[in-house]
């Protein structure tokens, strides 16, 4: 995991030589608030910012953000929160989050989804369930406009949905599945949740 564009306690050359991983993940939202965007758009991505060769996957920063409950509110448009780090107010949307993983330069980058709590209400589930889907709609039809930034595609990963309910989620998956992206990811199944 290399959260904010390095693998702590592992030292570049031992990850490539000894390690030895395929992929690597960065988060959108630790990314965004430090480097930030700039430092890493003068360096030309974050592949080499981080001198990285191999694929890179950046969530959206979604989980991140549902952690900062008290410190967040969410609604159609997006997500505003406070800044873990200095306090400051940020917006996300669906569209400048796709925004900042073009600029972040991933190899796979993820939809803005709501990270739901456990437990979680059935009905808050699933109005969280369809929000996420109507973020999915906005996330796609901006990613089409935008240009790829370094010269390479990145694919994109929409995340299914729907908390603990297995209605949801088959519900959730099915409308997934429609929009035909290279790969879908399943978005929290653990969260919170107690081990059985």
């Amino acid at each position: 995991v290399g959260t904010v564009g390095t693998v702590k306690g592992v030292h570049q050359s031992e990850l490539k030589d000894e390690i030895n991983p395929d992929i690597i993940l960065g988060n959108t939202y630790h990314l965004y608030l430090r480097p930030k965007l700039k430092t890493l758009e003068a360096a030309g991505g974050l592949h080499k910012f981080m001198n990285w060769d191999r694929n890179i996957l950046t969530d959206s920063g979604g989980y991140q953000v549902y952690s900062l409950s008290g410190r967040r509110k969410i609604n159609e448009e997006g997500v505003k929160f406070k800044s873990h780090i200095d306090g400051s107010m940020h917006f996300f949307t669906p569209e400048n989050v796709m925004e900042t993983q073009r600029t972040i330069g991933a190899d796979i980058i993820m939809a803005f989804d709501e990270c739901t709590p456990y437990p979680c209400d059935y009905n808050y589930a699933k109005r969280s369930m369809h929000m996420t889907h109507r973020w999915l709609t906005r996330c796609v039809n901006h990613l089409e406009k935008l240009p790829f930034k370094y010269g390479y595609k990145q694919a994109f990963f929409p995340i299914v949905q729907g908390s603990t309910y297995k209605d949801l989620r088959k519900q959730s998956a099915e409308y997934i599945a429609s929009v035909g992206a290279e790969g879908n990811a399943i978005g929290g199944l653990s969260v919170g949740k107690p081990a059985e």
